[in-house]
């Protein structure tokens, strides 16, 4: 090799080097962005596709263009559909706000040090090293009308069974509780997380000011924590829209009619794998994939607007 053309080997490597170093994140980062997108891009539009076509039964059948009408068809069903979509809000909104307002709790109860901290720390985490489906089975016994411990514990107190899960009244609530104790731990964390992020110099200002634990908590902590609490929201109200596992393990096939606790992620599992409905389950998914987008925009620019 010549010279000219070490130099000129040598002068195409620099300018790489400097290059590659001006767009390293994007090197780093672009594989895996790439991935993740092709990831979510392709299933996202097979559903897309499968939603305007009369997709059913055996997966070897043809499929043929309908356009609109499994949109059609589910935005009418007034009897699962639309009892679904307020199901889904209705167990999503009683969870998390029950998870945030024991979870605050918690996170303050565990934010001073004090005698055990480590050991009680470990025991509120339990329930969230727990899966869902493990959780789910363990709560069904308990749940059991005639063997749970739950009902036997009743006894005690002379109060006669309940049918927790068999009865639509209570079935919702129930589960909803379920969620409440496995996820709690989990927003907890989160809070007690920026807790301890905090300054003390606020708190003891306001104590100096002469005001009380609840004053200081609403109008110091609470202040301070916004942008910690507005996280854990959109983390946890996301994640409890598209809850399936809690739901399925729990009520499964038994304990009486199972359309009572149906929210769209069990719906559309229905019409998937009981009905073999696939475009119109695939039509369900892509609305519930729709308000998942709205809740998220909304929590965005709620967010926003009070950093403003």
């Amino acid at each position: 090799m010549t010279a000219l053309q070490t130099q000129k080997s040598v002068g195409a490597g620099e300018r790489f080097s400097r290059w590659a170093n001006k767009h390293r994140k994007w090197l780093f980062a672009g594989p895996t962005m790439a991935f993740t997108t092709l990831l979510l891009a392709v299933p996202l539009a097979w559903t897309l596709y499968l939603s305007f076509t009369d997709a059913k039964r055996s997966v070897r059948r043809d499929f043929d263009f309908n356009g609109v009408q499994n949109y059609a068809e589910v935005l009418t069903d007034t009897e699962r559909f639309w009892p679904a979509v307020w199901r889904t809000f209705a167990f999503t909104a009683g969870a998390l706000t029950f998870e945030l307002i024991l979870g605050m709790i918690i996170a303050l109860l565990l934010w001073k040090p004090f005698r055990g901290q480590g050991l009680v720390r470990t025991v509120v985490l339990l329930p969230l090293v727990a899966t869902p489906v493990a959780v789910g089975m363990m709560w069904r016994l308990l749940f059991e009308p005639n063997i749970g411990f739950i009902n036997e514990m009743l006894g005690w107190f002379g109060i006669p069974p309940q049918p927790w899960l068999a009865d639509p009244a209570t079935s919702l609530a129930t589960l909803t509780f379920v969620d409440i104790w496995q996820w709690t731990p989990m927003v907890a964390l989160i809070l007690l997380a920026g807790l301890t992020s905090l300054s003390d110099e606020p708190q003891e200002a306001a104590r100096v000011d002469g005001a009380n634990g609840w004053q200081r908590f609403w109008y110091v902590t609470v202040p301070l924590m916004r942008p910690v609490i507005i996280a854990a929201v959109l983390l946890r109200g996301i994640d409890a829209l598209k809850t399936f596992d809690i739901l399925y393990a729990t009520k499964g096939k038994g304990g009486g009619a199972f359309h009572d606790v149906e929210t769209l992620n069990v719906y559309a599992y229905g019409l998937s794998f009981d009905y073999n409905e696939y475009g119109v389950a695939s039509a369900v998914l892509i609305l519930f994939f729709l308000i998942i987008l709205a809740v998220i925009w909304v929590l965005q620019m709620q967010r926003k607007a009070r950093e403003s």
